[in-house]
């Protein structure tokens, strides 16, 4: 990194020596031209430059300059057709006026290409949310407003943590689909979750939003293989002055989940310009309420399955069912499943699969939660073709997110450093991220370590089977006797809503170690705890030149980049790979005594170097335009991966633009899913590198779990039929399946794209098409396997070391791997916008989304998890009466299944209209805004597992342009 700042400063010395010495002052008036009034904030560039201004409440401008004469001046404002203006002598003021516009299409975008172009010849699929449709949004926040946005799929885990997605295979934590804020990843490595709204712009300050549905990383690299959002913020020299938001809302207002709850948000920017030459922005937001509450019971362990207890039909339902395993409750899943063998039932010894009773989710996450923003910008322009800033965003938030489990993020700070030399054709840009969880916690641990605390597994099945076994005794039926046998293995145990029960969570909560280290001893106290402690780093360095005209037959955009992620391990998810394998979970001794508990060893690091070429030639009079590029990436653990794109745009008649593209993508495997090696109780999540799996054998000596479960199915019939437990063992070995998985490799798509966007009817009519197919191959994933600790796979002792009886004869593991299968996944989506009578605007898309099936099964399943069809209507406008305007938002989606490591089911369809009206205060520069996010509080979930959302009611008031002279 020291390299770089010397490389940013070696640049910024050159563009200082270069500066012009004559300096020009240009200065003039802005107006309607048909209400002939003065138009404050339009923004006043000089072409090719960095330099401009924006006009202030009177609608003057004045600005300074080097650039020689003749120039050209740049007007643009919402809401206003873009004028340029060439200037080739100075005299008396300019007087400039703006013609209304509502002509659609004449959006300006950057993120497709990398370049400025006009949104309807660009070369795939994107989309645009303006600082105006921003404001009119029929949505709480303008992150929210991205769910009605064509090809989005939106997953809400809290009221403070939302992940978009686009084009399927859909995970809470997306980290195939990138955010940027102002060139900035938000992704927080070490969790693996991407937090654009957590720490992203406040609603004050967003520009725009940018969406590329789809593989985006021929350009952009790593983790932009599903698509990407670009969030772009407000200059301090175009949008000065202090602004307030405060918006209050409801929510639970059924009081279902839980009692109503009052959220408040207050959002404050101030920006400030000196000569046009220095400027700078602070803002701050902080954001408190009741969080959703994720409580459903569904058993996605009916007794149908082998690994519940299907010989007993009359233990059906989630009542009856001893191995239940509900979305919402911890501790009940299959790593503490119980086997009660030796029953004496009608006659014989019977063998039944018992889960542990757990805990909800409800009791065990944080009811309420806040999200606190703030950041800090600084502006120096060097000249007409330099500008210096230096960037500080911090955020805080609390939420749940669901990975392979669910964490509850508690004080979570994550900050970003950002250093940046940009011109109107090149940037130099370096920034850190660095990341704290502060106390988060890990709610699977912790609902394990609250039942070992009571008793062990084992302990808890022997006084199971004790109860169990006089009921039925004594004429008991079977149902009756399986509650019975449960209340009284459960006696004593710390229960909600009593001292002692929060009491020992709080102690929990607070161990970074999530082992059970006592948990195989029969009724000893378990010593695990659930904290989530990661302290990492991220640092990232790239550049950008645009040759623009320089070449005579083509254009020619080059870039580079360059990451390093410093993972400090944590003794939970990331240990020090190069310490013994059966040290790696215990703190390194000093001179033989154990140091801090939160040293775990060497920080490791993980590494990624990029660079791209796009090439761009027009022909027949600009009307076909080819874009050529080609990207590779390297990482030290991986050979080198190049990434091609070629797109091609034509525009016929000047208005109808047809598109086609194909490229090629790599994605390295994310931190967690090369590295971890997280300490889960009784299962451990490791990473796929070889190294990690030394001496540890999950890939090469290991049986599934899936196989070891019908293996437990098939012995407890044989033994319930009189043959002894190793006799049926040996019997069924055939159905152990050895995994023999290889190290993780690159995941890598082939994309190919085509689509058409209009603009039709006088200029009153958007028509936008997609449509895309996939192939993904070596896809990344989970599968759980079993280690046998006595002898190889294969052996007579290995056999019989996956009896369920014999649980601490295996090592359980969650290894990322890639897919055996390829996967094809396609889609095609439609929108539409139409401006008519009276400034009223009618806008929707229908969108479709689909994976091929595959003829043989995958030593995982890869989780699609996204709706066929999603369709979003809305109706507005924006001026219905003097000041006043409306917006509503008919949003629907199919039903579909959910898969993941943590919960799999049905996703039922939903449907939700959101709603707002505002006024306008002109006079007070203030405007009102009242709506409702799903305004009839139609209760739904977005996955399994997640969270139920109902209806969002608020009001909101922002205050803009004030001191603003």
């Amino acid at each position: 990194m020291q390299r770089i700042f010397f490389f940013l400063l070696l640049l910024l010395g050159t563009t200082v020596s270069a500066q012009e010495t004559t300096v020009l002052q240009i200065s003039g008036q802005v107006t309607d031209q048909e209400r002939q009034q003065p138009l404050s904030d339009v923004n006043v560039q000089v072409k090719g430059t960095v330099g401009g201004t924006v006009t202030n409440s009177a609608g003057q401008f004045s600005l300074r300059t080097k650039t020689k004469l003749p120039l050209t001046l740049v007007f643009s404002s919402i809401g206003f057709a873009t004028r340029e203006i060439v200037v080739s002598s100075l005299g008396s003021d300019l007087r400039i006026e703006l013609v209304t516009q509502t002509v659609l299409g004449n959006e300006v975008v950057v993120t497709a290409s990398r370049v400025p172009e006009n949104i309807l010849r660009s070369p795939v699929a994107i989309e645009k949310l303006d600082i105006r449709a921003i404001r009119d949004a029929a949505a709480p926040s303008f992150y929210d407003a991205l769910e009605n946005v064509k090809g989005v799929q939106m997953t809400t885990s809290s009221l403070t943590f939302k992940v978009p997605n686009t084009r399927g295979f859909n995970i809470p934590n997306n980290f195939r689909f990138m955010q940027l804020v102002d060139g900035v990843d938000m992704q927080a490595a070490t969790l693996g979750v991407p937090l654009g709204n957590a720490i992203g712009p406040t609603e004050l300050d967003i520009q725009s939003v940018e969406i590329t549905p789809g593989a985006a990383s021929a350009l952009y690299g790593m983790n932009a293989i599903n698509g990407m959002a670009n969030l772009l913020t407000k200059s301090p020299f175009t949008h000065q002055g202090l602004s307030v938001y405060q918006k209050t809302g409801v929510n639970h207002v059924d009081g279902k989940d839980r009692d109503p709850g009052i959220l408040s948000e207050t959002a404050i920017r101030y920006a400030k310009a000196f000569n046009n030459k220095f400027a700078f922005k602070v803002n701050f937001s902080y954001l408190t309420g009741v969080d959703w509450l994720a409580n459903t019971a569904t058993d996605q362990n009916p007794n149908n399955l082998n690994t519940a207890n299907p010989a007993y039909p009359q233990l059906n339902g989630a009542e009856n069912n001893p191995a239940y395993d509900a979305w919402n409750r911890y501790g009940d899943e299959n790593n503490n499943a119980v086997t009660i063998s030796g029953v004496n039932y009608q006659g014989g010894n019977k063998t039944f699969i018992v889960r542990r009773t757990g805990y909800w989710e409800k009791d065990l996450a944080k009811p309420r939660v806040d999200n606190l923003k703030a950041d800090l910008a600084l502006h120096y322009r060097i000249h007409d073709n330099a500008e210096l800033s230096y960037a500080y965003r911090v955020g805080k938030m609390d939420g749940v997110f669901q990975r392979g489990n669910k964490i509850q993020l508690d004080n979570v700070v994550v900050q970003n450093h950002k250093l940046e030399l940009k011109g109107h054709n090149y940037f130099v840009r370096t920034y850190v991220s660095l990341e704290n969880t502060g106390d988060s916690y890990n709610i699977k641990p912790l609902a394990d370590n609250l039942q070992l605390t009571h008793l062990s597994n084992g302990a808890w099945g022997t006084r199971f089977k004790t109860a169990l076994q006089n009921d039925i005794n004594n004429g008991v039926d079977l149902a009756t006797a399986m509650r019975n046998a449960r209340a009284a293995a459960d006696a004593g145990r710390a229960e909600p809503g009593t001292q002692a029960f929060n009491d020992l969570k709080n102690t929990i909560i607070r161990i970074n170690n999530w082992d059970h280290v006592n948990a195989g001893i029969a009724g000893a106290p378990a010593t695990g705890g659930a904290w989530l402690s990661q302290k990492s780093r991220m640092y990232h360095a790239d550049a950008q030149y645009d040759f623009e005209n320089k070449i005579n037959w083509f254009n020619l955009l080059v870039g580079v980049d360059a990451r390093i992620y410093e993972v400090v391990p944590d003794g939970n998810n990331f240990v020090d790979f190069s310490r013994p394998v059966a040290d790696r979970n215990k703190p390194v001794e000093i001179d033989g005594k154990v140091p801090d508990s939160t040293d775990f060893g060497k920080n490791v690091y993980y590494k990624k170097f990029g660079a791209f070429a796009q090439l761009t030639r027009t022909f027949f009079d600009e009307k076909l335009k080819i874009f050529t590029s080609i990207r590779v990436d390297y990482n030290p653990e991986f050979d080198p991966k190049i990434n091609p794109r070629f797109a091609v745009v034509y525009t016929a008649a000047k208005k109808h633009n047809f598109r086609a593209s194909f490229q090629n993508g790599f994605r390295f495997p994310a931190l967690f899913e090369a590295l971890s090696f997280v300490n889960n109780g009784n299962v451990r999540r490791v990473g796929g590198l070889s190294y990690i799996n030394e001496g540890l054998g999950y890939l090469d000596n290991s049986y599934t779990l899936a196989s070891v479960n019908a293996f437990n199915a098939a012995v407890n019939r044989d033994v319930s039929n009189g043959a002894t437990a190793n006799a049926a063992a040996l019997n069924n070995r055939q159905l152990l399946e050895v995994t023999n998985l290889s190290p993780t490799r690159p995941e890598r798509i082939n994309s190919f794209e085509i689509g058409y966007k209009a603009i039709l009817l006088n200029n009153k009519l958007v028509v936008d098409w997609d449509a895309y197919t996939n192939v993904y191959d070596g896809f990344l994933g989970q599968v759980e396997v079993a280690v046998p600790v006595t002898d190889k796979v294969g052996t007579d002792a290995s056999v019989i070391d996956m009896l369920a009886a014999n649980r601490n004869r295996q090592v359980r593991y969650r290894v990322y791997t890639n897919a055996r299968n390829k996967y094809n996944n396609f889609g095609s989506s439609i929108g539409v916008t139409w401006n008519f009578f009276k400034a009223f605007t009618v806008s929707g898309n229908l969108n479709y989304n689909d994976i091929k099936a595959n003829k043989t099964s995958d030593v995982f399943v890869t989780g699609f998890n996204t709706p066929n069809w999603v369709a979003n209507l809305s109706i507005g406008n924006r001026q219905l009466f003097t000041n006043f305007g409306f917006n509503v938002v008919w949003r629907w989606q199919d039903a579909f299944v959910w898969e993941s490591p943590l919960a799999n089911g049905s996703v039922p369809s939903y449907s939700t209209i959101d709603a707002q009206v505002n006024y306008r205060f002109p006079k007070l520069k203030s405007t009102i805004k009242i709506g409702a996010s799903n305004i009839f509080n139609n209760r739904y979930i977005q996955y399994a597992a997640g969270p139920t959302i109902g209806g969002l009611y608020y009001a909101a008031i922002t205050v803009d342009g004030l001191l603003n002279n």
